[in-house]
């Protein structure tokens, strides 16, 4: 019998998870949590074997504390809107799994039993999208500019923060929207998140 945690912030999406899992029948939802922050304390609690986490649970990231703190405890992450971005950081960091909502239940299930062995869950679809996405073409220092530009700031503020001239900071955004196809800063953003470089 696998054990399942559910951690799913949407109360009907967790509800048809448990049900949809729950009718499996060597399949077993011992533990549903709707925020982060109870994520842990539940699973140290009913010994999990696998953790399904929804990517837009709100708190703090879980899937590094469960398996730093939840050793035996292996993660299959669901995404509502996955993109190539998400489904790389999830193959680089510690979860074994990564499905779309919308993926079929006997899917889900088998997905559920993969990570459960050890082995990755993922579906063919988005780890295509994901392999086909290009690398990183940006400097870490574009990266740095493009990451406090993300949060809204003018050059002259880039510049402050990362001791730069403002001259210098216009020469690396131009640089990353020539490297990017970006039309502008927030288009740059939006590419290098979604193709996982931020």
């Amino acid at each position: 019998m696998i054990k399942i945690l559910i951690a799913e912030h949407l109360p009907l999406v967790r509800r048809g998870l448990l049900a949809t899992l729950g009718a499996e029948p060597d399949l077993r939802v011992v533990a549903e949590v709707g925020r982060a922050e109870e994520v842990a304390r539940a699973a140290r609690s009913s010994g999990p074997d696998v953790a399904v986490v929804d990517l837009d649970l709100p708190g703090p990231p879980v899937v590094a504390e469960l398996a730093e703190r939840v050793a035996p405890c292996r993660t299959l992450i669901l995404s509502a809107r996955p993109d190539p971005g998400q489904v790389r950081k999830a193959l680089a960091g510690p979860a074994l799994g990564f499905m779309s909502l919308c993926v079929a239940p006997e899917r889900l299930a088998e997905g559920v039993r993969q990570v459960a062995a050890g082995r990755r869950a993922i579906e063919a679809e988005l780890a295509m999208v994901a392999l086909r996405c290009a690398s990183n073409p940006l400097t870490s220092r574009e990266l740095d500019v493009l990451r406090i530009a993300a949060g809204g700031a003018r050059s002259a503020e880039i510049a402050d923060q990362l001791f730069l001239s403002v001259g210098t900071v216009r020469n690396h955004l131009s640089r990353i929207m020539c490297k990017t196809g970006a039309r502008n800063r927030l288009d740059a953003v939006r590419i290098a998140s979604d193709s996982g470089w931020l």
